[in-house]
């Protein structure tokens, strides 16, 4: 038998795209470029079509699964990881302020605005697809409706939001995904052609090196916090944390990284009672990684346009991501995918600019990955002691636990 095919991944589809992209802008005739923006203008109108349906068929579900569980637990580990995202959150927007300034210079992407002949060439036709609701009308139907879920305990409608989930998934799979290496194609032809892409690849490197910094500085605090509760040795707990985190550089997926999580949680004399119930539920809630990216590559993508920013700005939009983001799916960029709608209504971002996030974020997707789901380790310590579960286990029922979990959550 002839053995499968691998498939190419997506970061390798994505550097190949951008390359391609590079090549058109420069030596292919005006007309491809132009094809490949009248491409991204309809692919960057159906994906302002979609973003409500995400943050609904996201959240809502998200919101009301929390609901099904109860106790002190439950609690614990929600408000651990919503804090552990707004601290990220924060401390990557004080790093960044701090260094990008020195690192990117601000309204860089606006310069070929002043030049008529290097600017980004217009598409030859557009089809509107007005969205069928705002992005704030998308958000509090799906809190409405997830709470609403949550109080009542429809399994009905549970099961009707579920299924939808399971449709928009699939569109960002099966559709979103793999026309993405395209539409980022085009925007690299484009911004080649007018000019802007030195810029653009310049920061890209530069923006990576700050962020995979902070991804290393957080798990560190998370782990002298949870440490110093638990009193266990930081470092050693991270040392057996390592599986966890190169597993999940290679899968891109919290959700498929489970059963690595787990093991790894329990070798760190976890409680398998607190372990099995906290590392599946921060596999969905806690994104500590993906919200120093997103916060980053916002602030980064602003600068470049030359927009203004604050504080008082930033923080709303980082305390949205921690909710949005909840039961993002196990494909990669779900995080940014669920991300667009608060991208475009609290940061303002047009199409281009959305395109230009996910590229970034999907370019680093793995290691924002690894950075959640090594938080998850940390998460379950401090919840394993606070609620006096017993830290200690025989080996037999540690591997029994292992493996039963890791079979119930294997994709």
């Amino acid at each position: 038998m002839q053995e499968k095919k691998k498939k190419l991944g997506l970061l390798p589809r994505l550097i190949i795209a951008i390359v391609l992209g590079i090549v058109f802008g420069a030596y292919m005739p005006e007309v491809v470029v132009r094809s490949l923006a009248t491409f991204n203008g309809i692919f960057g109108n159906f994906l302002g079509f979609v973003i409500p349906l995400i943050i609904v068929g996201f959240v809502a579900p998200g919101i009301g699964d929390l609901g099904n569980n109860a106790g002190k637990i439950l609690f614990l580990t929600v408000v651990i990881a919503y804090v552990s995202t707004l601290i990220s959150g924060t401390v990557a927007y004080t790093v960044d302020t701090a260094i990008f300034p020195r690192i990117i210079q601000e309204g860089s992407m606006l310069a070929s605005a002043t030049n008529p002949e290097e600017a980004l060439l217009a598409p030859y036709f557009k089809i509107d697809m007005p969205p069928l609701m705002g992005v704030m009308s998308a958000l509090l139907i799906a809190f409405i409706l997830g709470i609403g879920m949550a109080v009542i305990n429809s399994k009905s409608l549970n099961s009707v939001m579920h299924e939808f989930q399971s449709i928009i998934e699939k569109l960002i799979s099966a559709v979103i995904i793999p026309l993405l290496p395209v539409h980022i194609c085009g925007i690299f032809a484009n911004m080649t052609h007018a000019g802007e892409v030195q810029t653009i690849m310049s920061v890209f490197l530069k923006v990576y090196v700050v962020i995979i910094a902070l991804h290393i500085v957080i798990i560190l605090f998370q782990y002298t916090v949870a440490g110093a509760v638990a009193k266990v040795n930081p470092f050693k707990a991270i040392k057996n944390m390592i599986p966890a985190y190169l597993t999940a550089i290679g899968t891109q997926s919290s959700a498929a990284t489970i059963p690595v999580t787990l093991r790894q949680t329990l070798e760190n004399k976890v409680s398998p009672r607190v372990a099995q119930f906290v590392i599946p539920l921060c596999a969905t809630i806690h994104l500590s990684g993906s919200t120093i990216t997103l916060t980053s590559c916002a602030i980064a993508v602003m600068m470049l346009h030359g927009m203004q920013f604050s504080f008082a700005s930033m923080f709303p939009f980082i305390i949205m991501l921690g909710i949005t983001m909840v039961a993002a799916p196990g494909v990669p960029g779900g995080a940014v995918m669920a991300a667009l709608g608060v991208l475009e209504s609290m940061l303002h971002f047009d199409p281009n600019m959305l395109t230009l996030m996910i590229a970034l974020y999907l370019a680093q997707d793995s290691f924002g990955t690894a950075c959640n789901i090594t938080g998850d380790g940390a998460i379950a310590l401090l919840v394993d002691k606070m609620t006096g579960s017993s830290s200690t286990s025989t080996s037999s029922t540690t591997t029994s636990s292992t493996t039963t979990t890791s079979e119930a959550y294997t994709h």
